[in-house]
Formats: structure tokens, sequence, C-alpha cells
């Protein structure tokens, strides 16, 4: 039985080695990897400490230095039961430092954002923990070298003559082996990694230099921009008293609801890649970069709620209200969900122009206005809007869609209404009406569903009258379009109508 415990709490002191030392060594591999946006995301007590290392070029040197190789040393300490009783203690340490930056408390912690964190108790505790029992265990228990040299030093007094009894060698050489028991797992471990950054340097290699083709806007490499590429902040703009940046996150790609004209498996493979983790991390990138509002709809308060409770993100929802159970029903759906600012979805509106059915825009703005949030209509067709006009209809701002034709699939369609790759007839029309109109104009669909490159996009939308444009964009896209966003606003020369809000 005593055997067995050992076998089994070496194998956990193994188990525990792997993980430091894979993410040390992972750490180390990865090209200018620091620790200093996640000291200045952290928002518990010791967040103004960690601001100040992050300040400083030096201490953050420091600190990343500590990180990496604190990681590998207990890794590969532990890997092979070598100095454990100390080496858990700094291991504790370090954990403790992750835990107090990120404690699994609600609204200090971002949940998501890694594996293994829960109310109160997160993986760096139980980790912590675990290396408190090899820290309180006497060295005897574990197979490794520190049981290895115990054993040389309490033998070697006694150590037996030549020719000495022959059960006495084996019992020695199976002694020995039980402590190196690490060793061939050690080179297992190395194996793995080299496999591992084999593959994924095959695939890097493929995707970034063998492309074969892309969409207008999409990147052309894997080589994501960093925040220290960011060029600076998202200016922002006002609907009532809601202060918004001009550049807003669209909902669409985070949700699933991908255009993608011919490409049918291209939804479920967008959920796919936005799980909870990623749509919180690209929100909290965004948030960075000064976007402070995503439109989406309200099939998505969840994952916003929990992005507010979960982090100290403070993104602004603006909801479409789109629900299947009626507009009114969104709009009240919303509102419990904490938006920001409400508006009749477009493609709603669009139906609800189309049938003469004016009151219900009425009404729906008169109860998003009770709740005391700004209200909008949305609209695919500018008819919707002159209509609305017509009626004397005045809403908080408009949220209309505005991209030009200069791509291959409007200009091979021969009948724009039965194609779904138009959301907006005749742009020139468009930016001529809207230009009349005094309240604020969110244009969205500005890149025709990624037809349009980003850099003509924004800056078209930006010249024909738009105050706020509303983008979809993936996690890697999002410092690169603030930085167009900012270049976009900084050129806009042809613009006539006044800036709104």
């Amino acid at each position: 039985m005593k055997d067995a415990v050992n076998y089994f709490l070496s194998a956990l002191r193994i188990l525990t080695g792997w993980l430091f030392l894979y993410e040390g060594i992972d750490k180390l591999l990865e090209p200018g990897w620091s620790a200093k946006y996640y000291l200045l995301g952290s928002r518990w007590i010791f967040s103004g400490f960690f601001e100040w290392i992050a300040g400083s070029s030096f201490l953050m040197a420091t600190v990343d230095f500590i990180n990496v190789w604190g990681l590998i040393i207990i890794g590969l300490f532990l890997f092979i039961g070598l100095f454990t009783r100390w080496i858990s203690v700094a291991g504790i340490v370090l954990l403790l430092f992750y835990y107090v930056a990120y404690p699994p408390i609600p609204g200090f912690y971002y949940g998501s954002f890694s594996e293994g964190s829960y109310l109160w108790v997160n993986k760096n505790l139980i980790q912590a923990f675990v290396l408190a029992v090899f820290a309180l265990l006497p060295g005897s228990f574990t197979y490794g070298v520190d049981r290895l040299i115990k054993r040389w030093k309490e033998e070697a007094p006694q150590a037996p003559l030549l020719g000495a009894d022959r059960n006495v060698s084996v019992k020695h050489r199976r002694e020995l082996l039980r402590n190196l028991i690490s060793i061939p797992l050690l080179g297992a471990f190395a194996y793995a990694l080299y496999k591992k950054k084999k593959w994924d340097s095959w695939e890097e290699k493929f995707l970034t230099d063998q492309t074969d083709g892309t969409t207008g806007a999409t990147l052309l490499s894997f080589n994501y921009s960093q925040l220290d590429d960011l060029k600076g902040e998202i200016p922002k703009g006002k609907i009532g008293d809601m202060e918004l940046s001009r550049l807003i996150m669209g909902g669409n790609l985070i949700g699933g609801w991908a255009h993608a004209r011919d490409l049918i498996y291209a939804s479920q493979l967008v959920k796919s890649y936005h799980d909870d983790r990623k749509v919180l991390g690209t929100m909290d990138l965004a948030e960075k970069c000064g976007i402070n509002a995503i439109i989406t709809n309200p099939s998505l308060a969840r994952v916003i709620n929990k992005y507010w409770k979960e982090t100290s993100g403070r993104m602004k929802f603006i909801s479409d209200c789109g629900y299947h159970g009626g507009i009114q029903e969104g709009v009240k759906m919303s509102e419990e969900a904490g938006a920001s600012a409400m508006y009749y979805h477009g493609g709603y509106a669009d139906s609800a122009v189309a049938a003469g059915n004016f009151d219900d825009i009425k009404k729906v703005l008169e109860l998003i206005r009770n709740y005391g949030k700004p209200a909008g209509i949305g609209a695919h067709r500018l008819e919707t809007v002159e209509a609305c006009v017509a009626q004397g209809i005045k809403p908080d701002f408009w949220v209309k869609t505005f991209h030009n034709h200069n791509y291959w699939s409007a200009q091979v369609a021969p009948d724009q209404k039965d194609v779904e790759s138009i959301w907006c007839d005749d742009p020139q029309k468009t930016m001529a009406f809207m230009n009349r109109l005094e309240e604020p104009w969110i244009a969205f669909k500005i890149l025709a569903a990624g037809a349009i490159r980003p850099e003509e996009g924004f800056l078209a939308a930006f010249e024909a009258g738009a105050d706020f444009i509303c983008v979809g964009m993936y996690d890697f896209q999002v410092v690169e379009d603030s930085n167009i966003a900012l270049n976009a606003l900084s050129n806009v020369k042809q613009r006539s109508r006044p800036w709104r809000g």
C-alpha cells in the first residue's frame, strides 16, 4: 500500500511539474510575449501595484524573466523531484500572485478567459494547495532525485562490500530506477513539445506563405496586430447623453450570423470559433482600443452580461431588439439585459413600413424612451427612412446600411433585389437623403459583408455622412480595424454633412 501511495504522489508531482514546465517553455518560445497586459487587466486590490510595474520597462523585463524562467525551473525541478520542498514554496508564491491578480470573485476576474476559473476557487488556488502538500511531505514519500540523494547520504557509511549479498544490489538498482522514473517522462515531454511546435510552425508557414486566395476584407496572414501597434484611441461622439466611439463593434460575427453568400458552412464555423472565452477576449481587446459599444441582438445578452460581471468591462450594449416574439418584447428583454440604447431592428422596420404599420414603430420608440434610453430606427432600405420621415417619426438616431457597389458580386447580380450581396441599393441617393437629417447616423454593412476592404469602406462611410460605423470584427482584426478607423477619420475631406453627436 505504501508503494502505491508513493507512486501516486510521484505521478501527481510529475504532472504538476509538466504543467509548469510547459507554461514556461511556451512563453519562452512565443515571440514578444509579455505579462504587461495581463497585469494591466487586473482589477483587484493590487491593481495599482501591477499598473506601476507595467509602466516600467525595467520592472516589466524583470517580471517577464521571473515568469518565464520561474515556471521553467519550478516545472523542471518538480518533474525530476529535486529540491521539492523549496521549489514547491516558490511555486506557491508565484501562483498566489496569479490568484490575487485575477481572483475568482465576481466583478474582479476574467473567469472565461482561462480554463478552470470558478467562484472563489480556480486552478491556481488548487495547484497552490497541491504544492503545499509537497512542501509539507517528507521527501521519502515520492520517488525522485531528492529521495535518491537522501538514500545515498544514509547508506554511504554502510555501503556493502565487494561481493556482498546480490539481493542488496538488486534492491539498490530498483530503488535507483524508481527515483529516476521521471527521466524517460521528461524525454517524452521534450518530444511532444518538439512535435507540437513543429506542427504549429508548419501550419503557420502553410497559412501565411501558401495562401491561394483571400476575400477583400480578409487579412493575408495570421500575424495578429498587438496593442503595441495601436496608433491611438478611437474618438467619441454622442447620441443623447450617451458617449459613443465612432467605431462600434458589430455582433453578427460573434453571434454566428455570417453573411457568406454561397459558403453555407460559414455561420457554423463562426459559432465554433466564438465560444464565450473568445467573445469576452475580443470585447476586452476592443475596449482597450477605445471601442466602447457593441450592436447586437437580445439573444447575446447572456454573454454581454457575463462580460460585465466577470470583468471590469463597461462595453455598452446597443440592442436591435429583434425578437421572434415581437419588437416590443425584444425591447423589454433588452432593458432587462442592461442595454444602453435600443432601436427598431432594420429588417423588421423594412417590413413594418412596407405594410404601412407606422403605429408600431411609434409605440416601440415611445417604449424605449419610457425606459430612459435613446431610441433609434434601423433600415436596410432607404424607403424605410424616407417613409418614417414623411410620417413625422423622429428617432434619436438612425441605423442605416451604406456601402458602394465596387465588388464583384454586386456587379454580376442581374437582379440586385434577389441576391444577398447588396444591402444598400443606391449609395448616392442614401448619402444625399441622410445628409438632410439632423439625428446621428450609425452606418452598418459598410464592408458589404466582407466584400470591401476596410480602408475603402471606413473612409467612404464617414465621407458619406455617417457619424458612427458598425463593423463586425474577429479578435485578430480589432487593432488593425481601429488603426484603419483612426486613419479614415483623419483623412475625411469630402464630407458635406455636419458631424452629428
